[in-house]
């Protein structure tokens, strides 16, 4: 029951990044692909109908986490208490500044708001992104499950009481920005027409050149820092077929943007999305918190909730499930195509 439920959450993380992380990679671009404010509410509107919905999965990912594995929960939010905090202060940020950018015709409004869209979109693919370095790393958990550390200390590589931000975990997050930038590019690209869609193409494939290079970066980086992400590939090899992924959606980031297919193209760096995830859950499981001291990692089995919480849970998630992706096919089918700024909306 325990590996359902870090399959279930796993897939609930990897849905977000997918989802949420093309409109914030859409953030991201917001400033350099638009030239006017046409161009700009343009990608607004590209995002609109479904930024809110997209981050759902964050917040069904937090409630799931909470009964599934309840040590892990209380563990990640005292230990990342600062940073997380951080997130919600730039989700805020981001947010108003879709909601309220339309509020006034004003081009200082505007523009205030169109930095904070900005601000808040690229900062959060950074924090992200160390959040998921900090995982891959590991944390200075002790035997009670808890752990504090400062938001840095240093960046030196053989520090030995790194912070939250240290040279690894900015490498992952400038991976994670250099990814969902492309993977934002590639849905304007797909939702837009003629000179802000040639834009989108360009930063796309320039991003997807840069992913490329600090994959190249990472992968090693990764496996030195944490040498014990290989035994799962090792002892289960099938599980090679997520970096295989990863790898083809890469190839497919960079030759799809140059032939114009914007479709092909934004599914590749999904796919590129779901291949990196998908390989760093599988590497870590069965820990659902790596300890810089082995024995005081969190695992599927000292960090569940009881065998009852996880089947009742179970039952009604699977529910929800369900409802969620009648939404999410009835709301991508509704919003199919180009985006049309004649409409009423954002």
């Amino acid at each position: 029951m325990e590996t359902i439920w870090f399959i279930a959450v796993a897939f609930m993380i990897a849905m977000y990044v997918l989802l949420d992380g093309f409109d914030l990679g859409a953030g991201a671009i917001h400033l350099a692909a638009a030239k006017n404010d046409r161009e700009r509410r343009t990608i607004i509107r590209a995002i609109g109908p479904v930024w809110d919905g997209n981050e759902v999965w964050l917040i069904a990912a937090g409630g799931t986490l909470f009964f599934a594995f309840p040590l892990l929960y209380a563990s990640s939010f005292s230990g990342f208490y600062l940073p997380l905090i951080i997130v919600l202060w730039l989700l805020m940020i981001r947010g108003l500044a879709v909601e309220l950018r339309g509020h006034l015709e004003n081009p200082l409004w505007a523009s205030f708001w169109d930095a904070a869209f900005f601000f808040g979109s690229s900062l959060l693919i950074v924090f992200y992104g160390a959040a998921l370095g900090n995982v891959v790393r590991g944390v200075p958990l002790n035997a009670d499950g808890y752990f504090f550390q400062p938001l840095w200390t240093d960046f030196s590589p053989f520090s030995e009481e790194p912070g939250i931000l240290d040279w690894y975990t900015v490498l992952i997050g400038l991976l994670a920005f250099t990814t969902l930038t492309a993977h934002g590019a590639n849905w304007i690209a797909l939702k837009t027409e003629n000179a802000l869609n040639a834009r989108s193409r360009r930063i796309s494939l320039a991003f997807s050149l840069a992913t490329a290079a600090l994959t190249l970066v990472a992968t090693p980086a990764t496996f030195w820092v944490s040498p014990w992400m290989l035994e799962g590939f090792l002892e289960r090899p099938y599980g090679l077929v997520l970096p295989l992924l990863a790898l083809a959606g890469l190839a497919g980031m960079i030759l799809l943007p140059l032939s114009g297919r914007d479709r092909p193209a934004f599914f590749a760096s999904g796919a590129y999305v779901l291949g990196m995830l998908g390989s760093t859950a599988f590497a870590v499981y069965p820990r659902v918190l790596p300890a810089v001291d082995p024995q005081n990692s969190l695992t599927i089995q000292n960090a569940a909730s009881s065998d009852y919480s996880q089947a009742v849970g179970l039952a009604w998630w699977s529910i929800g499930m369900v409802l969620a992706a009648v939404y999410f096919v009835l709301i991508y089918r509704l919003f199919r195509g180009k985006v049309n700024l004649e409409d009423e909306g954002y």
